[in-house]
């Protein structure tokens, strides 16, 4: 397997280059981004299509682990081919085999030194609330909630989150990370012209389920079974069983990776 942090040359001796690919896709049918053995992964749909166009199956590393069903509307990996390998007709190749829930929008060459998670200075995520006129359409892409939240005590909760803070208490177990200390740049909730809301959140980096659990605890707040009072004990005790619920997959969105 191809694996351009450890090489710069293939076995025939030409110079590898290393690219940054950027693609979008629909998560609902899929175990997240990371390769695993129980299901299709979004990392196992790509290597199977690049190596059909390159011969050669090659070592994809993603910006992010993004979730069972969770969706990506911008997101980057980088990954080894041979220096001679086209860049303009490689997205036309890849859209025409990927599967239609993924699809490339852009790759260049990098420097040998970037990396797609680790150069990355942030990212923001928005999660999708619906609250009006429920379909069989929305449920792939935002969590129904019929009763009605209240967005101003939904931003106060946002308020107490933005800044460093030891978010433990706000991620779940299968964390794989021992610093749980993250920045929250920015954070709010908005209504929509048709009355649902918008959660989002743009931080230097994210633990596990870290975006549904504030989600899940901003609904929390609105429904009264949290206060904002508790958010501050949620973060000096690292007590998980304090905040609120994991919000379901299907309504979270990577939205921006920044570099």
């Amino acid at each position: 397997m191809l694996n351009c942090d450890f090489i710069k040359y293939n076995l025939l001796g030409d110079i590898m280059k290393k690219m940054l690919l950027k693609i979008a896709y629909d998560g609902t049918d899929y175990h997240g981004w990371q390769v695993q053995p129980n299901g299709i992964t979004v990392q196992e749909a790509l290597q199977d299509v690049i190596e059909k166009l390159i011969g050669e199956r090659p070592d994809v590393t993603g910006c992010s682990r993004t979730d069972a069903g969770v969706h990506a509307k911008e997101f980057y990996c980088h990954f080894c081919c041979d220096d001679k390998f086209p860049d303009v007709t490689f997205v036309k190749g890849l859209n025409s085999v990927l599967p239609r829930d993924i699809f490339a929008l852009e790759c260049k060459a990098v420097p040998d030194d970037f990396h797609a998670r680790y150069s990355a200075k942030g990212k923001r995520y928005v999660y999708k609330i619906k609250q009006t006129n429920p379909n069989p359409f929305d449920s792939r892409y935002s969590w129904y909630v019929s009763r009605k939240l209240n967005a101003e005590l939904m931003n106060e909760f946002c308020k107490r989150i933005v800044g460093t803070h030891d978010f433990y208490g706000f991620s779940s177990s299968g964390r794989t990370v021992e610093d749980t200390v993250r920045t929250v740049s920015e954070c709010n909730c908005k209504y929509t012209d048709n009355g649902d809301i918008i959660f989002t959140v743009e931080a230097n980096g994210f633990l596990y389920n870290m975006v549904r659990i504030l989600v899940g605890t901003a609904v929390g707040v609105s429904d009264g079974k949290i206060q904002l009072e508790d958010i501050d004990s949620i973060f000096a005790n690292k007590d998980r069983s304090l905040a609120g619920v994991t919000a379901p997959p299907e309504g979270l969105f990577l939205d921006k990776v920044f570099y």
